[in-house]
């Protein structure tokens, strides 16, 4: 989908499903902040095309390099053992919560974010994704969100609503036989089946009063990126009523435990004081048309572009539970980073 053509922004998620029941924009488009209570930076363009491939080519970038990382891996850690604390404490209530950390990539010159998003394409497992990120005004003037993410948070079409949550990951190799071993552990791994069904089980807990039917797997799928092996479960329903729109059940889905945690609320307040402001990282990135169709994804392995387009912040983060070890969480950020790092071009 290729939108085109000065856009009408929509900061504010009530008027933009506002203006979508109301006939008066055809589609919005664009991204959803992880913290739904900040500025969205959805738009409606002039027009709209659709293309079986994209209609321009990598070319070559400049050189990118790793500026900082925020925080360090040191600092990551603490992080991630201050997390598991808080999880093995009954009094806090806590019982699954993601943490992330950013990579500052800076570039010798400018870069042309339709080469990268080429690169990114290449991934057949993934969706990617470039959009602007102005319509959420200062600071984001300029900015864009570029990333190419393995996870369907949510389709409609018609009345029958799609999933695939993921959640637990285990990373790819280039022997084939490490590689089909790392992806068999995953599938046993008592820690990372416990991390994803609780992503499935708030999940059902969202769609259920909007859904008449719902077929959720009973066990979870060993899901392929090029970078990383995550487990999923496909999630099908039927809508109560069919005036739910996609961006209605994005929100009403957003964040899940896979990007946020359990209970919603607390891991928000833990994120939020480890973190800070994620900003549209483990947002939302996707469209809804005028008769309520859609598709969402979550936006992970994905890095803001600067205004200026020589730098680009990228973040990846992983599920903690009581169970987490912090060398390995720190070792999974750095697997998931792999996406942005070689659409760019950087070493790894």
């Amino acid at each position: 989908m290729l939108a085109d053509g000065p856009a009408r922004p929509f900061p504010d998620l009530d008027e933009a499903r506002r203006a979508l029941a109301a006939g008066e924009v055809p589609i919005l488009l664009g991204a959803l902040p992880f913290d739904l209570d900040s500025p969205a930076a959805l738009m409606a363009p002039d027009s709209v095309t659709y293309a079986d491939a994209l209609p321009f080519t990598a070319d070559r970038l400049p050189a990118v390099r790793i500026a900082a990382s925020l925080p360090s891996p040191d600092e990551h850690r603490a992080r991630v053992a201050a997390a598991v604390r808080a999880l093995r404490d009954p009094a806090a209530g806590l019982h699954k919560v993601v943490l992330a950390r950013a990579l500052e990539l800076v570039a010798d010159d400018v870069l042309d974010p339709y080469a990268v998003l080429s690169r990114l394409a290449d991934d057949h497992s993934a969706t990617a994704f470039f959009t602007d990120l102005s319509a959420a005004g200062a600071p984001y003037s300029g900015t864009a969100l570029l990333g190419a993410s393995p996870e369907l948070l949510v389709a409609r079409r018609g009345d029958v609503v799609t999933c695939k949550p993921f959640a637990g990951s285990a990373p790819r190799s280039a022997d084939p036989e490490t590689d089909a071993a790392n992806g068999a552990a995953l599938a046993a791994s008592a820690k990372n089946r416990h991390e994803h069904q609780l992503v499935v089980d708030i999940m059902r807990e969202a769609l259920e009063p909007l859904c008449s039917e719902l077929d959720i797997a009973t066990e979870p799928q060993v899901s392929a990126t090029t970078a990383v092996w995550h487990l999923s479960t496909p999630i099908v329903g039927r809508l109560r009523e069919t005036s739910t729109t996609a961006l209605d059940l994005a929100i009403a889905l957003h964040p899940t435990p896979a990007v946020g945690g359990v209970p919603t609320e607390a891991a928000a307040r833990l994120i939020n004081e480890l973190e800070g402001d994620r900003g549209f990282y483990a947002g939302a990135v996707g469209w809804c048309d005028g008769a309520g169709d859609g598709r969402w994804v979550v936006s992970i392995r994905c890095g803001q572009l600067a205004a200026d387009r020589r730098s680009v912040d990228a973040r990846a983060g992983g599920g903690i539970v009581a169970e987490s070890d912090p060398d390995d969480e720190v070792t999974e950020t750095t697997t998931k980073f792999r996406t942005m790092l070689t659409a760019l071009g950087v070493p790894v």
